[in-house]
């Protein structure tokens, strides 16, 4: 006779002894661990390529801002400039300004005259009237607290002359790193890199200031010194109001002098020169400026040192400090009839990144500008040594139409700030 037991008899039967059952229970743990071992390789290759993905996705989305980034400046006052230096026109969108703002447009282009081409026989000749157009944001004299766009026209722009420039990298320019970075570039007075686009931002500077009226804020910039020639006078020992006097923008005539016949003389031997502007902020309120990052003084040189040309900025002592003992340092506060004040200043009106209602004081250094009317060697794009001709339309020195744009850029900071410092009551 067959007998014939099921699968379950027979796994009873198996399992009757100790020692097969130790068998049974060894190989279920083992297959237990295969199978989680099995499921944690799977999650991790999940993660890998969910990781690869990840960094993918965000080196496309840096690839893109890369060429992209870097036009706009600001957080609840926010700019965006655009244009170039010799395309049709140059122009800057405000958002964040607040409604109800009286447009003063003969103030606004009172400034861009301040800063424009072909104003004395110390800049640049080209010849350029930047009348301001202002397309949207304002109506009937008044902010509407929607974007605010301002265009300045070009209009004695000359590509033609900077085609020599099309394969040539200029020296100390941005050409070659344009070229590198972003595999086309502008050759035409430098494009974006053309101090031009500065008009922009003392348009929108203006607009900032109209703001800043409210809480009373002045903003003075100086030329304190052109090449080895400076001012060696506290500004508080200057005539700040006769800055505009004379076309170098120094507050004391007889260096003003020597500033212009130094700039003259650098322009006949075809050559530049550089300097400083000194800037002071009077009236600013207590409480501008946002720990740890957003310190108002650390916005302030971000904002100056965006400006073409621009290659050192110090407030208050500055490196001066450094040969100076703490107790000596140090601002000692005093009450002024009920208004605490401190008997010096050397913190420069800014202390732990917020303003303390002193003075704001810095000073910016701008290099001597880059094009010269002297040939220079250098490379083309295929890396051969070149010689560049010196040619075309430049300032000799940059700093006395820089003092509008300091002003401007310490305009947009304060204003931006104001509206964070109004937003906590």
């Amino acid at each position: 006779m067959i007998v014939r037991l099921s699968e379950v008899e027979i796994w009873s039967v198996y399992v009757s002894t100790p020692l097969n059952m130790t068998l049974v229970f060894t190989n279920i743990i083992i297959q237990m661990i295969n199978k989680f071992i099995a499921n944690v390789n799977l999650y991790i290759c999940l993660q890998i390529i969910t990781s690869e993905q990840l960094i993918t996705s965000k080196s496309k989305s840096i690839n893109r801002k890369s060429k992209m980034a870097g036009n706009s400046f600001g957080e609840l006052f926010r700019i965006t400039t655009f244009g170039e230096s010799h395309g049709e026109a140059i122009g800057v969108v405000i958002d964040g300004c607040p409604p109800n703002l009286e447009i003063d447009e003969s103030f606004i282009q009172t400034e861009l005259n301040r800063r424009k081409p072909g104003q004395s026989n110390i800049t640049t000749q080209r010849k350029e009237d930047d009348s301001l157009k202002i397309i949207s944001g304002v109506f009937e004299g008044k902010t509407t607290g929607t974007p605010l766009t301002i265009i300045i026209e070009n209009k004695d722009q000359k590509p033609k002359d900077y085609s020599h420039l099309a394969d040539k990298f200029r020296p100390s320019h941005g050409d070659y790193t344009y070229h590198k970075k972003y595999g086309n570039r502008d050759h035409r007075g430098g494009g974006r890199a053309s101090a031009r686009e500065t008009a922009s931002r003392v348009a929108a500077g203006a607009i900032a200031k109209l703001l800043l009226r409210k809480e009373n804020i002045s903003i003075q910039a100086y030329v304190s010194q052109i090449g080895d020639i400076s001012v060696n006078k506290d500004y508080l020992e200057l005539d700040l109001p006769s800055t505009e006097t004379n076309d170098v923008r120094c507050p004391d005539s007889d260096v003003a002098n020597k500033m212009i016949e130094l700039i003259k003389d650098v322009r006949k031997a075809g050559d530049t020169v550089g300097g400083l502007i000194n800037c002071i902020i009077k009236n600013c309120p207590i409480g501008f400026g946002e720990p740890v990052f957003d310190k108002l003084h650390a916005d302030l040189a971000k904002a100056q040192l965006s400006i073409n040309a621009a290659k050192g900025f110090e407030y208050g002592s500055g490196f001066g400090g450094v040969k100076m003992k703490g107790s000596e340092h140090n601002d000692l506060f005093y009450n002024d009839d009920g208004n605490i004040k401190t008997k010096t200043n050397y913190s420069g009106g800014i202390q732990a990144g917020i303003s303390n209602g002193e003075d704001i004081y810095f000073r910016v250094a701008f290099k001597p500008v880059a094009t010269i009317m002297k040939d220079q060697p250098t490379v083309d794009v295929d890396g051969n040594e070149v010689t560049l001709k010196g040619k075309g339309r430049h300032d000799p020195c940059v700093v006395p139409r820089a003092v509008p744009i300091v002003e401007a850029m310490s305009a947009l900071v304060l204003a931006d700030h104001y509206l964070r410092w109004k937003a906590i009551g």
